[in-house]
């Protein structure tokens, strides 16, 4: 077992990841004294575990096509046992490339070309091309945001949320729970009065579930929507937690026979249906041997948005997001006379920080600040920020 000291430097060790074809850090061209703190892609390295078996998958020095073997669907279904008490048997998992690949196919799956699909907004930006690219419609159901604790929290909007789902051209919701970007981490009786709604007039949930190993410690814990809605499709992957997102593995959970098979057949004519062999040993690593660093990195993700909630509020006109979970922040910036676009713009010209702006979320009124970095990084970065906002 590592001491405190040990797991504090894994967190702290700064990685240069410049000009290492690193999305993030290369994928914008930007000069080398910008800080990246836009994609959620976390700046540590992952798991001794999950290192470990990728590289003895590599010393083997033969990649071809993987048989996902059984230990695979065993770590998956005793970790969610386990840590969230969901009980998932192994006929109702397809395994594939990753989250989005699954929620197209699901779409495809499920909805006809020209009917519609709702997604409670502000969201995850790649749902929307998910919906547009197989041909559907969004139908939009707005979160409402209410003040809370110093900051705004959302809540769903159940009223509009019931007339939006009575139209009968609407199909599916897509859920995000944990919720990206705003980090609420909803309570069992708001996915239980969804779920009524949805069954009521005969619309399916797909449930993204993602960030759902990282919430803050003092929130309330993560319910799986499927132990709430067992005729739900969720989508998980250990890929934000572990930070693999690189080597492509995600899952597919479906209870429904008829459902899953429409899903596999979906999955395979969008040819998602071959992964990784490191994502496969990845997962089995995480699943089995990761809990512990994954407790530690959450630990010192909360001391993270503590310091960022600090500093930000050292500026007045900014509202911050009361997040639960993931590391991501979210921060209000009309207080200043911004947008979203205005103020990421600002930062990446005068501070040299890229942030994200709300509007790819729907929402320009706020900007979305990834905070998984080491402290010093985090440090540097929120200077630079509250130097700029803070004229």
């Amino acid at each position: 077992m590592a001491t405190e000291r040990e797991i504090e430097d894994w967190f702290d060790t700064i990685t240069d990841r410049r000009h290492t074809a690193s999305m993030k850090w290369d994928g914008h061209g930007d000069a080398d004294d910008v800080l990246q703190l836009w994609v959620a892609d976390m700046d540590f390295k992952t798991a001794p575990a999950v290192r470990r078996a990728v590289e003895h998958r590599a010393s083997l020095g033969l990649y071809g096509y993987v048989d996902v073997p059984g230990s695979y669907y065993q770590a998956l279904i005793r970790w969610f046992e386990q840590r969230h008490g969901w009980r998932i048997e192994r006929d109702m998992v397809i395994y594939t490339s990753g989250v989005v690949p699954a929620v197209s196919a699901i779409i495809k799956a499920l909805v006809k070309k020209g009917e519609k699909v709702v997604i409670q907004t502000p969201a995850y930006n790649c749902f929307f091309s998910s919906v547009r690219n197989q041909g559907c419609v969004m139908a939009e159901n707005s979160l409402r945001r209410v003040s809370s604790a110093g900051g705004f929290t959302y809540e769903m909007d159940f009223e509009a949320l019931a007339a939006t789902l009575a139209d009968p051209e609407v199909k599916l919701l897509i859920l995000c729970n944990p919720h990206n970007p705003t980090g609420r981490v909803w309570r069992r009786d708001e996915l239980e009065r969804l779920r009524d709604l949805c069954h009521a007039n005969g619309v399916r949930v797909l449930s993204d579930e993602i960030h759902c190993e990282l919430v803050h410690a003092g929130s309330r814990a993560y319910v799986p929507y499927a132990t709430v809605d067992p005729a739900a499709v969720v989508c998980c992957s250990p890929s934000k937690a572990f930070n693999i997102a690189g080597l492509q593995i995600a899952n597919i959970v479906c209870p429904d026979e008829e459902v899953r098979r429409l899903v596999d057949r979906a999955i395979n004519d969008n040819e998602v249906c071959d992964v990784n062999p490191f994502g496969v040993d990845a997962l089995q690593a995480a699943y089995e041997r990761g809990g512990d660093w994954l407790n530690a990195l959450n630990a010192y993700l909360d001391a993270n948005f503590a310091l960022l909630r600090e500093k930000l509020l050292e500026v007045t006109g900014l509202r911050l997001c009361n997040s639960e979970s993931t590391y991501l922040a979210w921060v209000d910036v009309t207080g200043l006379g911004l947008t979203g676009d205005q103020a990421a713009e600002l930062l990446l010209e005068k501070a040299k920080v890229r942030v994200s702006s709300g509007s790819i979320y729907h929402d320009n009124s706020c900007i979305r600040i990834n905070y998984a970095c080491p402290r010093q990084v985090l440090h540097e970065a929120l200077r630079r920020i509250v130097e700029v906002l803070g004229k």
